[in-house]
């Protein structure tokens, strides 16, 4: 099975129509691909503009115009990040973003592997939202109690900010979970046997491991601020192993993916 994965899909505001030039040209890179993606996932902030500022309704059009030209056959799974509903998300922000794109967590099944998808600026600050915070940390201790009877392939996990970008014991960071917050996570998906996390945030690649979780750090489709290239990251999912690569735009428009995971993509 194949999956799909990027990191945040925002940029400045004063480069928004660059920004939709780029995202239709991840578009039309994932409508080209064969075989054709189970879905296609954007690591959180959809859009630049966060709650209460100007042009939110316009870039909201915007992405949405975009996104329509997703081929019908491929699924789009949308995270929430900060810019979507704010550093200290409230009730209102929460629900503006259910409105417009859907649930803010939720899972799925595909190929008998467990997706899980997380508003992680609940752990990032609640403190204006705490019974959602609450009702979130009661779901995925549900949920990871199918993955911990070990009932699905894989559990990984989807969210907006890294659970940390090196090393689980780096340094607090505006782009990480703090210390506390992150070791208590951690724990919990390990334990329940997830074995991935795919966020992005950071807007440049990055990742580390802790214990049996990889945690996974994709830069964006628009704005870098590293040495990245505008791109897409590849996941192949088999009953053995998670494999996955970053792509530029042009890479993947011109070369499409290659033949290792092609050969991935094959095995029973």
């Amino acid at each position: 099975m194949k999956a799909w994965s990027t990191g945040d899909s925002d940029s400045g505001g004063d480069d928004w129509g660059e920004e939709i030039r780029l995202t239709e040209q991840a578009v039309e890179a994932i409508n080209k691909l064969k075989p054709k993606p189970r879905f296609f996932v954007l690591c959180g902030d959809l859009i630049h503009a966060m709650p209460g500022m100007p042009w939110r309704k316009e870039q909201t059009a915007d992405l949405q115009r975009v996104l329509a030209g997703v081929d019908s056959d491929i699924p789009l799974v949308l995270v929430s990040g900060n810019h979507d509903v704010g550093n200290t998300p409230t009730p209102e922000t929460v629900a503006e973003f259910q409105q417009t794109w859907g649930d803010d967590y939720f899972s799925f099944w595909v190929g008998g592997v467990l997706f899980l998808v997380l508003n992680s600026q609940f752990w990032y600050d609640a403190s204006r939202c705490p019974a959602l915070k609450q009702a979130q940390d009661q779901w995925l201790d549900q949920q990871l109690s199918v993955a911990g009877q070990r009932k699905c392939q894989h559990a990984i996990v989807f969210q907006h900010i890294p659970l940390f970008l090196r090393s689980i014991d780096e340094g607090d960071d505006y782009f990480n979970l703090t210390q506390s917050v992150r070791k208590e996570v951690a724990d919990k998906l390990t334990g329940a046997g997830v074995t991935a996390v795919f966020s992005g945030h950071y807007h440049r690649n990055a990742g580390g491991t802790y214990q049996n979780l990889d945690m996974v750090v994709s830069s964006a489709i628009g704005c870098q601020l590293g040495q990245d290239t505008h791109g897409l990251r590849v996941v192949v999912v088999t009953a053995e192993k998670i494999v996955h690569r970053y792509y530029s735009l042009d890479e993947l428009s011109e070369k499409g993916i290659e033949d290792d995971l092609m050969g991935l993509m094959e095995e029973k």
